[in-house]
């Protein structure tokens, strides 16, 4: 199929390819605190990660968004999930979720927020991104990919995990 061919028909769903990468090291995972005049998760808890630029491969940008958002360059980073985020309107979000190691490093500061490693047992206690609690328990214990989906929906975040 030709590529003008395959998205013709614009009443089909479109998403946006996203990565959201975990690093740990022991008892301790590294978070990006967004900064306070970020559109989305403003002082909140999440993951590294970001778009996927055209051209790129889920795995390349995944190592991008940790060197621009870190300054670390993990040596190996594994895919563990897939997840469709479905919006109320189209585009929605495709996510591609891996974890790592990051034995010795120490983060930079970046424009995105403040990076900081975190007791995993301190998480309930911090400020974080509405599906991370639930989305690190599938993610940081799975021996195979995880499928998920989210729905956004007036009544919030609805989230389904194989």
């Amino acid at each position: 199929m030709r590529p003008e061919e395959q998205l013709s028909d614009l009443s089909r769903y479109t998403v946006v390819p996203r990565t959201l990468v975990f690093l740990t090291r022991g008892n301790q995972i590294l978070l990006l605190r967004g900064a306070p005049d970020k559109k989305l998760w403003a002082n909140r808890y999440n993951g590294l990660g970001g778009h996927i630029e055209p051209g790129e491969e889920p795995l390349q940008a995944a190592l991008r968004e940790v060197q621009e958002e870190a300054g670390i360059i993990p040596t190996q980073l594994e895919l563990k999930g897939i997840i469709h985020v479905t919006r109320p309107e189209p585009p929605g979000v495709m996510l591609f979720v891996f974890t790592g190691l990051a034995l010795e490093s120490t983060p930079a500061a970046s424009d995105e927020g403040q990076v900081e490693w975190v007791d995993l047992e301190a998480l309930t206690a911090l400020p974080v991104v509405d599906d991370l609690p639930a989305l690190l328990a599938h993610i940081l214990s799975a021996q195979t990919v995880v499928f998920g989906h989210y729905q956004i929906t007036d009544a919030g975040l609805e989230m389904r995990f194989n």
